[in-house]
C-alpha cells in the first residue's frame, strides 16, 4: 500500500483517507522523498527577478579584506613544493 502524506513536527498527516487499517495498529514505513525542485522553479521567477538576485549574490563577498588572506594562503599551500621520496638504485646495484 502506498500512500502520500506530509511531515509536520512528529506528525505525519495522510493526504487520503483509509479505511482498511484500524485506529491504534502499528505501522512501520518505508518513507522515500520525492526528487528536489530546482529553486527557480520553486520561487516561479521571472528571467529579470532571477538575473536581479544573481546579481545580489555576485558582490556578497566584496570589501573582505579577510577573504584576499585566505586565499593567498590556500595559493601557498597548493603551490608549495613538497619534494618526493626517490629509492636509490644503488643498492640494487651488483659489484
Amino acid at each position: 500500500m502506498k500512500i502520500r502524506g506530509i511531515k509536520r513536527g512528529q506528525t505525519i498527516e495522510l493526504l487520503e483517507q483509509i479505511h482498511s487499517i484500524p485506529d491504534g495498529t502499528e505501522i512501520i514505513m518505508n518513507l522515500e522523498l520525492p526528487a528536489a525542485e530546482p529553486v527557480a522553479a520553486q520561487l516561479d521567477l521571472t528571467e529579470e527577478e532571477r538575473l536581479a538576485k544573481l546579481n545580489q549574490l555576485f558582490g556578497v563577498w566584496q570589501d573582505q579584506p579577510e577573504l584576499m588572506d585566505i586565499f593567498a594562503e590556500i595559493d601557498q599551500q597548493r603551490h608549495t613544493y613538497r619534494g618526493r621520496v626517490i629509492n636509490s638504485i644503488d643498492k640494487y646495484k651488483k659489484d
